[in-house]
């Protein structure tokens, strides 16, 4: 694969630059700049040669000139790689700029293979690179930096009620857990470890059928509801059972200052997925009626006499007569 520094210009090539095609001022400055960069087109010519036991035998690969401005030219457009692609084919100065003139332009892939041989040093400098040619060019100071984000697919979970509560004890337990160790002690006293609890009442309830949710998700929110906040409860007697524990080196100690802090953080963060759950499961976790208010509020006979009265009245009304029901 050839990854010579600099291509051979064709009579093609010379004819287009002969017509008089100008660069806009920005591309042109950038340009200009680029041109003087040998010591960063070398260190891209490596880095594209890196693992290649021929470069100089095979197919006519990306040269060093077309990826650093290629890359420039991406970074400064903010494109991505299919309009990269389409508008350096589609425009003879964008190939005037990126040095591919009259040669055909590769697919987008291409292009992202070629990035991704580069090495975080040679990013770096380009970066910086960039910047000094903003700099110098007047378009920035280089006082302020301006970071660009993008939204990827990632291995974490839909963010249902159920889950979240379980992420509580997980992640409560494991902090208490971690707290233990830093203070040399098997386990907290008065902390219990519900995980594998919490953890069968969320799989049970994302393993539910429609028909079992209208019947058995209630009750099991409840119990899912009422684990997080025994747990919730138990760390926080924890932090104050452990305020006064101190350890024998200075770095065990901000490492158990700062554990005690996530632990009273995601503490908090429990009780907000506990609030904003819907009320039909977590009130009848924290209101529960006791059996001796329902046996105040059932309509229970209170003497022996008012059950005989009720007993007379109900065999007086079925030996009545069809005629005397009538009138």
């Amino acid at each position: 694969m050839s990854r010579i520094a600099e291509r051979q210009v064709s009579f093609a090539d010379w004819e287009l630059v002969r017509q008089g095609l100008r660069l806009e001022p920005l591309l042109q400055a950038i340009s200009d700049f680029l041109d003087d960069q040998k010591d960063i087109i070398e260190q891209v010519r490596c880095d594209l040669t890196r693992g290649l036991k021929k470069a100089e035998t095979g197919r006519s690969g990306l040269t060093p000139q077309q990826v650093l401005r290629s890359l420039v030219l991406m970074r400064v457009k903010n494109w991505n790689y299919r309009e990269l692609r389409e508008r350096i084919a589609d425009g003879c100065t964008l190939r005037q700029f990126t040095d591919f003139y009259c040669l055909p332009v590769p697919r987008h892939d291409a292009f992202h293979r070629g990035f991704n041989r580069l090495t975080p040093e040679t990013l770096k400098a380009i970066n910086d690179l960039v910047v000094q040619a903003a700099v110098e060019l007047g378009l920035e100071d280089g006082q302020k930096l301006r970071v660009d984000t993008t939204v990827v697919q990632t291995d974490i979970h839909h963010p249902t009620d159920n889950t979240l509560l379980w992420d509580v004890v997980r992640v409560v337990t494991r902090l208490i857990g971690r707290l233990a160790t830093a203070l040399e002690r098997r386990r907290i006293k008065g902390f219990r470890n519900r995980t594998r609890s919490a953890r069968r009442r969320m799989q049970a309830i994302q393993r539910m059928t429609i028909r079992q949710r209208q019947e058995q998700q209630t009750a099991t929110y409840r119990e899912l509801i009422g684990i997080a906040e025994e747990v919730i409860e138990s760390a926080r007697a924890a932090l104050r059972q452990t305020r006064k524990a101190r350890s024998k080196g200075m770095i065990t100690d901000l490492a158990i200052a700062e554990t005690r802090k996530e632990i009273e953080h995601f503490c908090g963060l429990g009780d907000r997925v506990i609030d904003q759950s819907p009320a039909v499961y977590s009130t009848a976790s924290r209101f529960q009626l006791s059996r001796s208010s329902i046996r105040f509020l059932s309509p229970t006979p209170t003497s022996s006499s008012a059950v005989r009265c009720s007993r007379r009245s109900s065999s007086a009304t079925r030996s009545s007569s069809p005629k005397a029901r009538a009138a």
